[in-house]
């Protein structure tokens, strides 16, 4: 986690070093290259508009999923069950809803919690419930679709986690580390791209 943040610093200062750069008068093509060397972003990217303005509902935009079962799964499931769902889904984790008809959210089962309480302890998950073996509601950390994205990364560095459900008041989403540094670092890009077409003189 502290590698990410401190990534995400590095961004910050790639753009400082190109302004300095241009002021020194070198080579405009120094920029272009830091530039694409950011382009392993896949993602349609998210639209500009600094990383202060940036939140958690515009994320879940550029991931163009649905709530829906995939997203959870319930306390008396089997394990087995849950496991299979991320894999089908290709999601590292779900949101465990209490039986009934209401929604009310129970916790949170991720691969970490597969990995450390089936596998590593030895047992079945075909005969382990998730409620079992999931965070509980009380330690469940969650964020708002208004939840600023630089605050959903320092929430998710300091309780060194990966996966945050996205609640507004029933659950909406669910938003990843990848996720989030992948908008941060489409916005640093993006800014970047800005000051490149600035100093070529595209700007008045």
């Amino acid at each position: 986690m502290q590698g990410i943040s401190r990534a995400v610093r590095s961004c910050q200062q790639i753009l400082k070093a190109a302004i300095l750069q241009h002021a020194q008068g070198r080579e405009i093509a120094g920029i272009e290259k830091i530039v694409s060397s950011l382009k392993w972003v896949t993602s349609p990217p998210a639209q500009q508009k600094g990383l202060e303005n940036v939140t958690v509902a515009d994320v879940l935009m550029t991931k163009d999923e649905q709530t829906g079962p995939w997203l959870w799964c319930h306390t008396n499931d089997v394990v087995i069950d849950a496991v299979k769902n991320m894999a089908k889904n290709n999601v590292g984790s779900l949101v465990v809803l209490k039986p009934g008809e209401q929604q009310y959210i129970a916790g949170i089962i991720t691969e970490r919690d597969y990995l450390r309480k089936i596998i590593a302890q030895e047992r079945s998950p075909n005969h382990t419930r998730v409620g079992e073996i999931m965070t509980n509601e009380n330690k469940l950390i969650t964020v708002t679709s208004d939840t600023n994205i630089l605050q959903a990364m320092q929430l998710m560095t300091e309780n060194q986690i990966r996966h945050v459900p996205v609640i507004d008041g029933k659950i909406v989403g669910m938003i990843s580390i990848k996720d989030v540094v992948r908008a941060v670092v489409e916005q640093q890009s993006g800014e970047l791209k800005q000051l490149n077409e600035y100093i070529k003189g595209k700007y008045y």
